[in-house]
């Protein structure tokens, strides 16, 4: 059973008391910036700002570094998981409307990309939950795909593709031809090691949606997306990556 905070009206007020301007005194590790980056995303979410419209004054570097970061983690996250239903239905239940919010998603990411250094070349990976081996989220690219690939101003893509939860290529017969895609096709969950072949017959039908040059292979996410890692032993990591180098070099040789 969960049991509600003590301060959860407070809380509640921060995150959703838009038309209220707020006051908040708290100690350290009580979830401050939490509270604040939920304030910001619903300001985001429900029009009442754009993103370079929304000031955030911290006392530190260290301080706005780690507000900008849990900022960008968390439209990422609720970009990435706007595809499942049941994510959907939760954002419809707080009053939002899901395909409004990838728009919003797109338009500020795509605000942030056109000021990035034109030497820096910037991808964006999507999956659906790498935490401690679990998963949060499941369901086709498909309901997001022309926009993601199209109106996304982002030239390649690392996309999970690990498990069926992902759905299958036919999304990416919306990849226009000058960006490309990285098939995460290599568990960072579990410790099973992917048969070769069947991962080389996986590429061969991405292939009739996208050319094989612009493709590409690695694992799904990273080995560790907390500190306590997911239960993937340091020698099955190391066999996951030399698989995925060998099928890379086997497809597309040495260059």
């Amino acid at each position: 059973m969960s049991i509600p905070l003590s301060d959860h009206a407070d809380r509640l007020l921060i995150r959703e008391g838009l038309d209220e301007t707020v006051i908040v005194e708290a100690a350290a590790g009580t979830g401050k910036t939490t509270e604040l980056v939920s304030r910001m995303l619903n300001v985001l979410a429900r029009g009442r700002a754009r993103i370079e419209q929304v000031v955030a004054v911290t006392f530190t570097e260290k301080a706005a570094g780690e507000l900008k970061l849990r900022l960008r983690m968390e439209l990422e996250s609720l970009r990435q998981r706007s595809g499942d239903p049941d994510v959907q239905a939760t954002l419809a239940a707080r009053g939002d409307e899901w395909s409004s919010l990838i728009d919003t998603y797109i338009s500020v990411t795509n605000r942030v990309l056109r000021a990035a250094p034109k030497t820096l070349h910037i991808g964006m990976h999507l999956c659906r939950g790498n935490r401690g081996g679990h998963w949060h989220a499941e369901g086709s690219y498909e309901e997001v795909a022309e926009r993601l690939f199209n109106v996304l101003e982002i030239p390649f893509y690392f996309l999970e593709y690990d498990t069926p939860r992902a759905g299958n290529f036919t999304p990416l017969r919306f990849v226009p031809k000058h960006k490309s895609i990285v098939l995460g096709l290599v568990s960072s969950k579990t410790p099973a090691l992917e048969d070769k072949a069947a991962l080389r017959a996986r590429i061969d039908d991405a292939t009739r949606h996208v050319s094989l040059d612009r493709l590409a292979v690695s694992p799904q996410c990273g080995f560790a997306s907390v500190d306590s890692g997911n239960p993937v032993t340091p020698q099955v990591q190391e066999a996951k990556l030399r698989l995925v180098v060998e099928l890379a070099q086997d497809i597309w040789g040495e260059s």
